[in-house]
């Protein structure tokens, strides 16, 4: 368990060679023992971060001034911390008449910070809800009563989510659930907020610090992808190979509803794009039948991208499945109920996530949920078809085994793609995409929607996205590249990145022969593209030299538009209407 000390410790350790992140803070209350623990937090996660603390109840200056030694710093992140014990203060001056709009006052006051620090910034703004601390002025008539300080609190915190789901670049920590999770008392010492003005309690940081790590991780790109599921005593109860499809544990039988509960939170997840994969030391047929069979199971074979039943050992079958969905292990979390085959896959594979089951499965979902494993920083209406994209993917490669070349492979496919400027409609996908995107990204630079949304609509950038679909799926959104217009007729390729799940289909050359063809019809001469090594991004790091592009300086490449020779794709551009 980490307590504040460790953290302490950990804050004061060498981070070379760690990822690097810059982070503001600036609150109403005491912040810098929550700046410790947020260093200390992240040193565990091989992140540095870096932080500006800002002094006592400054964010007024820090947040107007644009020379303020906030934005001086030039965070990646502000953490802007308002505490509810200095809100129930400016309650208590508050006339009774002001009283009943309060709500939309405070929003309107933290909405003008939030303009400010988006004008002045390009850094992520990181907000904390106001903790329902109740005054039991109006007891719980107060539910009853828009001029009490719980009811204006309520909404307050609900006006402002609001606002951020309107907005693109504001990522809240919700304290309202964490002090839920571990109660008033935990979360607030009244000695400790009276001597030093820290609203948080000293137990009650590290649980605080791991949350906003984790959408600082999210803003990183570094996110869950998958979740790699055992059957038996894991989905049901029981197994299935001795007990049977009428033996199992599921739904009204046994302890049935824990696991029937579990599976409606994986199928949530799976909602939300997460990748649902079995690992599982079966038989293949009786591991599928309770899927393929039995009524009151919630997760049926069409809601798994992967599915891997036999008796080879968890490790290499989580290899496996690894590289049949093309993502990191880092991205992945393994759940299964036994210790043995959990310690095995820990020790085999380091880099992968799994969680210590509780022995009893009532305690599955509240366990898994309480370590915040599926943190995001974005959602899109395509990642809702994840699942289906994924095991099109795996229907491909078996369909390729039918041909005599690739080449007749790829022209079999029937390949289409859309290709448009940035628009508002597809600008949380496209941030979704700068946000996670590792491996097929050549310079690695993360966006937040509001910053997308800028790029779109200045004159000096050149924008486009790149949708794809063949005979068996449609791909949605899957590239984007952004232009950058220099001097001397020369564009430079400030972003290109692409989705790992349409490699080598001849969508690399398509682009490339794209922006090409997009710098002649905008008189360019030249374009200079350039690649930024990071430990993710080794599988293009040739891939200009690959397209036609000539070496001009260290991983700087040059193409002229007028001598460059188109590389040979199968896809075809489908226009407007068509």
């Amino acid at each position: 368990m980490n307590t504040f000390t460790r953290l302490a410790d950990n804050s004061k350790k060498d981070k070379t060679g760690m990822a690097k992140y810059r982070l503001a803070i600036v609150g109403d209350c005491a912040t810098q023992h929550l700046a410790t623990a947020i260093t200390g937090y992240a040193y565990m996660l091989n992140l540095a971060i870096d932080i500006y603390d800002a002094d006592y109840d400054q964010i007024y200056p820090q947040v107007i001034n644009k020379d303020s030694e906030m934005y001086a710093f030039q965070p990646d992140a502000i953490l802007l911390y308002m505490c509810t014990e200095k809100l129930y203060t400016l309650w208590c001056e508050t006339i009774q008449d002001d009283r009943i709009v309060f709500a939309e006052t405070i929003n309107s006051q933290i909405l003008d910070y939030r303009k400010h620090i988006s004008k002045n910034s390009k850094a992520s703004i990181i907000q904390f809800t106001f903790v329902l601390n109740d005054d039991f002025v109006f007891g719980n008539y107060a539910c009853n009563h828009k001029e009490s300080f719980i009811y204006q609190l309520r909404k307050l915190n609900m006006l402002l989510m609001e606002e951020a789901s309107a907005g693109k670049n504001v990522f809240f920590v919700d304290l309202c659930t964490i002090q839920t999770q571990i109660g008033r008392n935990n979360m607030f010492d009244p000695k400790l907020y009276y001597i030093a003005k820290m609203p948080i309690s000293l137990k009650a940081l590290p649980l605080v610090a791991a949350n906003i790590v984790s959408v600082i991780q999210a803003l990183r790109g570094a996110i869950i992808k998958c979740v790699i599921l055992d059957l038996d005593n894991t989905l049901w109860g029981g197994v299935i190979g001795d007990d049977g499809i009428s033996g199992i544990e599921i739904g009204g039988l046994g302890n049935g509803y824990a696991f029937s509960d579990f599976q409606k939170w994986l199928k949530e997840l799976k909602k939300r794009g997460i990748l649902l994969a079995v690992c599982s030391k079966n038989e293949e047929p009786t591991a599928k039948e309770p899927f393929e069979k039995h009524d009151e199971m919630v997760l049926r074979l069409d809601d798994f991208s992967v599915f891997i039943a036999n008796w080879e050992d968890k490790a290499a079958n989580i290899h496996t499945i690894q590289q049949t969905l093309n993502i990191g292990m880092e991205s992945i979390v393994f759940i299964d109920d036994n210790p043995f085959e959990r310690d095995l896959v820990r020790s085999l594979i380091p880099e992968i996530t799994v969680p210590d089951l509780p022995e009893d499965p009532a305690g599955y979902i509240s366990y898994i949920q309480s370590l915040n494993l599926f943190e995001t920083a974005s959602f899109s209406d395509e990642d809702a078809g994840r699942t289906e994209q994924y095991r099109a993917e795996i229907q491909r490669v078996a369909m390729q085994q039918q041909y005599k070349s690739y080449d007749e492979y790829l022209q079999n496919l029937e390949m289409s793609t859309t290709v448009k400027q940035f628009d508002e409609l597809h600008i949380p996908r496209i941030a979704q995409l700068t946000q996670r995107s590792n491996q097929f990204n050549l310079r690695t630079v993360r966006y937040t929607e509001s910053e997308i949304e800028s790029i779109a609509n200045d004159d000096n950038h050149i924008t486009l996205y790149f949708k794809l679909k063949d005979k068996l799926a449609d791909y949605g959104l899957i590239s984007i590249v952004i232009l950058e217009k220099q001097p001397d007729k020369t564009l430079f390729i400030n972003t290109w990145l692409m989705s790992c799940r349409v490699l080598k289909r001849g969508m690399e050359e398509f682009i490339i022969n794209k922006i090409i063809e997009t710098a002649g019809q905008h008189k360019y001469e030249t374009i200079i593209g350039e690649y930024i090594e990071t430990k993710k991004n080794a599988m293009v790091k040739d891939i200009y030299t690959r397209m036609g592009f000539s070496q001009t300086g260290e991983n700087v490449y040059t193409a002229n538009t007028s001598s460059f020779k188109p590389n040979k794709t199968f896809i075809a551009e489908q226009k407007e209407g068509q």
